[in-house]
């Protein structure tokens, strides 16, 4: 064995970071291994104190300084996890801390960091600009610098979560998958695992816009990037550390890269199995893993991932959730066009069949053909094209549109608009029980005779759908219409005098 790995084994076994740390469980992740075939295994670093392992190489740090150095106080930069540990250790140890922070950090992290008694100072939109703010004040008033990845004594404190999931289980492992920011994680469980089982490989996993770490090993030499991803901030590095590079390019034996989809689908499988939420950087593990084993199609493999963080700001569910069924391609996204007739919009859903409905969108804008946008659930990604071909045998021409960016982000909430063609438009809301076919069940129930000139639905998992409906009826029909509404029974409400209604959809 090299000497280098020699002195991390002895540097993670003498590490201190029991005094706040806790060993976290490696737990089972069953739903999510029936689906791939192998068993998956979550090292929960999640539920630390601080909800984040950045913990251990703090504190194995700071518990390391002289009363002298710890005297005049600590300054780190970080996105928010390692701020968080520094802020804790330095509580523990009696001492300032000065946490510098990107101003891009979710506010749940820089309040947890003010709560634990740190001085919070936000600068630049990355952690390699708060980095170099940290530098200057280091220099300017002597403080003791913490980096977060690049240091042998943070790495060793990161390097027993190796150690942990070693103990943990003692079955063969087939590969063990951690996300790589700047590096300090991965360089540790890898010196720990190739140092005393090295038949485990160890899987990096990096974000498509934020891999700065396997753009330096491929040029062998570090690699500025100018620009980083912001939806994992806590891996949004730039560059990686000088010692974090040697370790890996020698160490790690394979990378993945994923995508902000991936991640949100591994955010929902790690809820389905655990019933907690993780932060896009603490669910990298899982995406890659899935990735990796689609890649090799590996079967009857233990495989771990550690789940490196929980600290995610609550408004950012609202995009995981909507991007969690593309990631995991659970969702397809269609734009169909149909005939302008009636009767068009009844045959579409039946062309669907069972599959359940998670959006429709519609507004009539031509005398000839409609488009329509349509979300339906799939099991995996080879069922598009069969839809396709569904949608085709019935004379509708379909745009897949799964892997669109314009559409998922910004068009799906952009259709409607005014309509010259709206006449005797009546707006309704109706809600509904959500269950599989109510979509279908309620379009069914639509009276032929009057034509559907507006329509939205979106799933968004209520107990309720919510479906605006825009219904072109004559004054004459308006109480055989009203009778007809009252007997669906469905809650519904008339918006057809909502202002805002006359000013952007009439």
């Amino acid at each position: 064995m090299k000497q280098h790995l020699l002195d991390y084994l002895q540097r993670i076994l003498n590490a201190k970071v029991y005094d706040v740390a806790i060993e976290t469980a490696l737990n089972p992740a069953n739903k999510l291994s029936d689906r791939l075939g192998n068993q998956v295994w979550l090292k929960r670093e999640d539920t630390q104190p601080v909800h984040s392992f950045k913990l251990r190489g703090a504190y194995n740090k700071m518990a390391r300084l002289s009363p002298a150095e710890l005297s005049r106080g600590v300054v780190c930069s970080s996105a928010g996890n390692h701020a968080q540990g520094v802020a804790l250790s330095a509580r523990r140890l009696e001492c300032e801390a000065h946490i510098v922070m990107p101003v891009t950090t979710p506010k749940l992290k820089i309040d947890a960091v003010l709560a634990l008694g740190g001085e919070v100072i936000l600068h630049g939109d990355s952690y390699s600009d708060a980095y170099a703010h940290a530098f200057e004040l280091q220099q300017r008033h002597q403080y003791v610098f913490v980096h977060p990845f690049d240091d042998p004594d943070v790495i060793a404190g990161q390097g027993t979560v190796g150690m942990e999931i070693l103990r943990q289980l003692q079955s063969p492992i087939h590969a063990v998958f951690v996300a790589i920011g700047g590096g300090g994680l991965i360089s540790g469980v890898a010196a720990y695992i190739k140092a005393v089982r090295p038949e485990i490989k160890v899987i990096g996993v990096q974000m498509n816009d934020s891999d700065a770490m396997l753009q330096s090993i491929l040029a062998n030499e570090r690699v500025e990037l100018k620009d980083v991803g912001l939806f994992s901030d806590g891996t949004a590095v730039k560059m990686v550390g000088e010692e974090t590079f040697r370790m890996t390019r020698e160490l790690v034996d394979d990378f993945v890269k994923v995508d902000s989809d991936s991640v949100c689908a591994a955010i929902k499988d790690a809820f389905e199995d655990t019933r907690i939420i993780l932060e896009p950087a603490g669910a990298m593990g899982i995406a890659g893993l899935k990735q990796y084993v689609a890649k090799h199609a590996l079967q009857g493999e233990n495989l771990v991932a550690i789940t490196c963080g929980a600290n995610i700001n609550f408004d950012r569910l609202r995009f995981v959730a909507e991007r969690a069924d593309a990631g995991g391609e659970r969702e397809a996204l269609f734009a169909v066009t149909i005939p302008e007739e009636r009767g068009s919009f009844k045959l579409l859903c039946e062309s669907i069949g069972h599959r359940n409905v998670t959006e429709f969108s519609y507004r009539i804008s031509d005398q000839h053909e409609a488009h329509v946008l349509v979300g339906l659930e799939i099991q995996h990604r080879g069922e598009v094209p069969e839809i396709s071909q569904l949608l085709a045998a019935q004379g509708f021409a379909a745009l897949d549109l799964v892997d669109d960016e314009l559409s998922k982000q910004h068009l799906r909430y952009m259709i409607g608009g005014r309509s010259p063609l709206c006449e005797n438009e009546r707006l309704y809301r109706f809600e509904f029980p959500e269950r599989p076919a109510a979509l279908m069940r309620f379009l069914s129930s639509m009276h032929p005779d009057w034509n559907i000139s507006l329509f939205h639905y979106r799933n968004e998992g209520a107990d309720y759908g919510r479906i605006l409906v825009g219904i072109q009826v004559s004054d004459e029909d308006l109480p055989a219409f009203s009778d007809f509404i009252n007997t669906l029974g469905y809650r519904y409400a008339d918006e057809t005098a909502n202002p805002v209604y006359g000013q952007f959809l009439r």
